[in-house]
């Protein structure tokens, strides 16, 4: 699983690298490319791999895709850790992009990085008709504003401290790290022109994804260290955040998140071993230290 990941993470920062070095030069480049490049295990674009390889697409022009899925991850955490958010001085083990640059250079970086995205699903070299990039775009607007990454911010701190339902937490789970799954998903069947109950289908199933990997993240605060999470930990309980967590306990919520998987297990066994590798990376995601 790690040598895909690590090619993945490669392939996709050669492209961006590459991307960056034909723009224009501007003082925002070295904030950018500080949140951009700051590691990061590259999990959504390998999502969008693996659902992309059971409908057998190019490879290049997923990592491509990846790269704007990329972009839009690293502004929501650049924005994420800032003190008026939730206040992460420190990210994948090195100083927050905002500790680094200061506020307002982390959050113009981190409306940079947003609109890039953009730039590179238009971009020339993404060989898909002009339409679906067009619908691509609108989609990954989407699921990065008010109605997916920004809402579900939103949501997360509106709800500190407060006795939260079920249902509203992962509700706002899913607006805050499932829309971007979602994304990711729908990509391939969009490409290949799948009809729009197939396209719902695997929305739904990133959905799930982008829950489980919430979920971990939560459990990860709850009994994660700073050395292995590489950012600090115990935060959730400390800021009465709305987790699952937090509602269920600690073991109830490895349950749900197993279950979760077998869940979306269930909707992939039409597609018999061609789907092999994104149930391999549905349990990396769980069982993951970091």
């Amino acid at each position: 699983m790690q040598k895909k990941l690590d090619k993945i993470a490669t392939d996709t920062n050669k492209f961006l690298k590459s991307f960056i070095k034909k723009q224009k030069k501007s003082e925002l480049i070295t904030p950018m490319q500080y949140g951009l490049f700051s590691g990061g295990k590259k999990i959504r674009s390998k999502i969008l791999i693996d659902v992309g390889s059971l409908f057998e697409l190019n490879y290049k022009s997923l990592i491509i895709i990846g790269a704007a899925v990329e972009c839009i991850h690293a502004y929501s955490l650049i924005h994420d850790d800032l003190p008026c958010m939730d206040n992460d001085t420190i990210r994948r083990g090195k100083p927050s992009t905002h500790i680094k640059f200061g506020e307002s250079t982390a959050v113009l970086a981190g409306n940079s990085l947003l609109t890039m995205a953009f730039e590179i699903l238009s971009f020339n070299g993404l060989k898909i008709s002009k339409n679906i990039k067009v619908d691509l775009i609108n989609r990954i607007s989407e699921s990065s504003g008010h109605l997916g990454i920004a809402g579900g911010q939103y949501l997360d701190l509106n709800y500190e401290h407060k006795k939260i339902s079920k249902k509203k937490i992962i509700e706002m789970e899913i607006k805050k790290t499932g829309k971007l799954f979602s994304f990711c998903c729908s990509v391939p069947l969009i490409i290949k022109n799948k009809s729009k109950n197939e396209i719902r289908k695997f929305e739904n199933i990133g959905s799930e994804i982008g829950l489980l990997f919430q979920v971990a993240d939560d459990l990860i605060d709850f009994k994660g260290s700073l050395l292995s999470a590489g950012k600090k930990t115990g935060k959730d309980k400390k800021k009465g955040k709305a987790t699952l967590i937090s509602l269920l306990g600690y073991k109830n919520t490895i349950k749900y998140a197993n279950n979760l998987i077998l869940k979306i297990n269930n909707k992939l066994i039409k597609y018999g071993s061609k789907s092999k590798n994104l149930s391999e990376t549905l349990n990396y995601i769980l069982n993951r230290q970091k």
